[in-house]
């Protein structure tokens, strides 16, 4: 998230002069709207036009899919920042409509192929994207975490950094084997999705990993318990997913690999994860 003005280049490339740039918030990571147009930051520029190339012409039942807005000469991105249609909306704590809209939204991606950049190990020095790709292996390798770089765990106070990993590694003694086979899934809907009263929910953008579809869910019913006061139940309303069980423990897992590992985490998160792990261990 920035709080950069997007520069006057910028908006002159996708067709957006003398529009003048309102903030958008979280919603958005830190994205400006420029009329009907957002222009957001990047991250890292493969990974935002390969999300701009596949929005651009899939369809996702029941959802409301931000498009890409391409620059004069055709570019998704302008010296690191990208250009989408407006979506409007907030995100809401409606977290069975979010697993709804996830579960459609892996039935339109799961014919997509792997990017290359999703097969890359992270690489020094570290990058924010780093920091997930290290987090998502943790949940599936053998050894979570053992392949980690000096001073890799960086949460803040320490004990509780050693805390996570202390948790991934007794969560990891419960790992089972899956078949459920991987695909393109977006890893971070929780807090992301859009909904504008009874309007289908919007999806501005897709941060994509190589997982099954089931632990995509998983991904944003960790999220809702430990961080959006979602009740229980949420665990079991979506048990009819495929490996359910399995599935949470990874998500659980790879939650408390980011917590570990982000330079950005504070200790208010670990208490909603460790609770989280509670109720993830009643189901196994």
């Amino acid at each position: 998230m920035s709080a950069d003005l997007p520069p006057d280049h910028v908006l002159a490339a996708f067709g957006l002069t003398g529009v003048r740039p309102v903030p958008l918030g979280s919603s958005w990571e830190g994205g400006w709207r420029c009329g009907e147009v957002v222009l957001s930051m990047v991250a890292d520029n493969a990974r935002a036009g390969w999300s701009a190339k596949v929005r651009e012409t899939l369809f996702v039942d029941g959802v409301r899919l931000a498009r890409p807005v391409r620059s004069s000469d055709g570019r998704y991105v302008v010296s690191g920042w990208r250009a989408d249609t407006f979506v409007t909306g907030t995100p809401e704590p409606r977290h069975d409509e979010v697993v709804s809209a996830a579960v459609r939204l892996h039935e339109a991606t799961a014919k997509l192929e792997r990017p290359r950049f999703l097969t890359q190990p992270p690489s020094l020095p570290w990058s924010d994207v780093d920091v997930f790709i290290a987090a998502d292996r943790a949940a599936w390798e053998d050894r979570p975490l053992h392949a980690l770089p000096p001073g890799a765990l960086v949460a803040p106070g320490g004990a509780d950094g050693q805390r996570s990993v202390d948790l991934i590694g007794q969560l990891a003694a419960l790992r089972r084997p899956t078949r459920s086979p991987s695909q393109l899934v977006h890893g971070d809907l929780y807090g992301t999705v859009l909904f504008a009263g009874t309007a289908a929910p919007g999806i501005t953008d897709i941060t994509p990993y190589w997982r099954p579809a089931s632990w995509a869910a998983g991904v944003v019913v960790v999220d809702a318990l430990a961080w959006g006061e979602a009740d229980d139940g949420l665990v079991e309303r979506w048990a009819p997913l495929p490996e359910w069980p399995q599935m949470l423990l990874r998500a659980l897992m790879f939650r408390l690999a980011v917590h570990a590992l982000h330079p950005r985490s504070t200790a208010a998160a670990f208490p909603g994860l460790a609770r989280t792990a509670a109720l993830v261990r009643l189901i196994l």
